[in-house]
């Protein structure tokens, strides 16, 4: 073969490589088309199908007396009409309502809630995401950790339940969704992550482990539920850091693995057994101090 065959074979082969690797190039360069609605779709609608019916609205009923006019406690007023008048009529009383979210955790009808929700309430009402109406009574409510136990009542059916996650496992950082009835609009659903785990001196309660989440959470979602991307119930929401009354997405849930031990106590005989150091202090004598 000649120099000028040797040069032309030469020139197409680098001339084939070249093509090969523009092509190539453009290959990687383009988007890959979608192929299916699945390809471009991120939705946590799995997650809330399977969730947001095990969450509810809990409603609470308290006796409060009628607040005394202040007429009555004015000097000329009372001199007037004389210093026993008006005493009883402060003592009337009225209903009041409050309202909450809770959560199923057991098909037999076991609701936990948060117990600022029902606290000194004589009445209790569980209304489901589908807006049925059941009565309840309560097992046990622990103020030390704001957590509160109730019992559905004159129901035969079997209710949807949220299993428990472990919440030791969690990670800063794993997606969570906060279901509850903020403000009482109606089940809301909210996302975010993990923000931060084991907050203490929150003033809340007793308890000092906090899982904070960035999920918006406002008034009205209290008992309500965190949950994971595997609709395990990682938290029940309990408190946000507000200066405005609403989320600046600094919200707080007790962990899991508590609520789970309160639950099992009201199942058992109602009371929590708490772990606690006895310490005795006394004088430290001449004799004692040569020990």
């Amino acid at each position: 073969m000649s120099v000028f065959g040797v040069i032309r074979r030469s020139l197409k082969l680098t001339s084939l490589l070249v093509s090969v690797l523009v092509v190539t190039g453009l290959a990687y360069a383009e988007p890959r088309t979608p192929s299916s609605l699945k390809d471009v779709q991120f939705s946590f609608a799995p997650v809330v199908e399977k969730a947001a019916p095990a969450v509810v609205n809990v409603y609470a009923t308290r006796r409060v007396k009628a607040r005394r006019p202040s007429l009555f406690n004015d000097r000329f007023f009372k001199e007037f009409f004389g210093r026993s008048f008006g005493d009883n009529f402060g003592q009337r009383e009225r209903l009041e309502n409050s309202l909450g979210s809770g959560v199923i955790v057991s098909a037999e009808g076991i609701v936990v809630t948060n117990n600022h929700v029902i606290s000194g309430a004589e009445a209790f009402k569980v209304v489901l995401s589908d807006r049925r109406e059941f009565s309840a009574e309560l097992l046990l409510a622990d103020e030390r950790t704001d957590l509160a136990v109730l019992k559905i009542l004159d129901a035969e059916e079997k209710f949807l339940a949220l299993p428990f996650r472990n919440s030791d496992t969690v990670k800063v950082g794993d997606f969570v969704l906060a279901i509850g009835n903020p403000f009482g609009v109606g089940q809301t659903v909210t996302n975010g992550i993990v923000s931060a785990l084991a907050r203490t001196s929150l003033g809340v309660t007793d308890f000092q482990s906090f899982i904070q989440t960035d999920a918006p959470i406002n008034p009205g979602n209290s008992g309500g539920a965190l949950v994971t991307m595997d609709g395990r119930l990682l938290g029940v929401n309990t408190a946000i850091y507000t200066r405005s009354g609403g989320s600046v997405g600094i919200g707080f849930a007790i962990p899991s693995n508590m609520v789970q031990q309160v639950v099992d106590a009201a199942l058992s005989d109602g009371r929590i057994v708490r772990p606690w150091a006895g310490v005795e202090l006394q004088k430290v004598s001449q004799s004692l101090a040569q020990t």
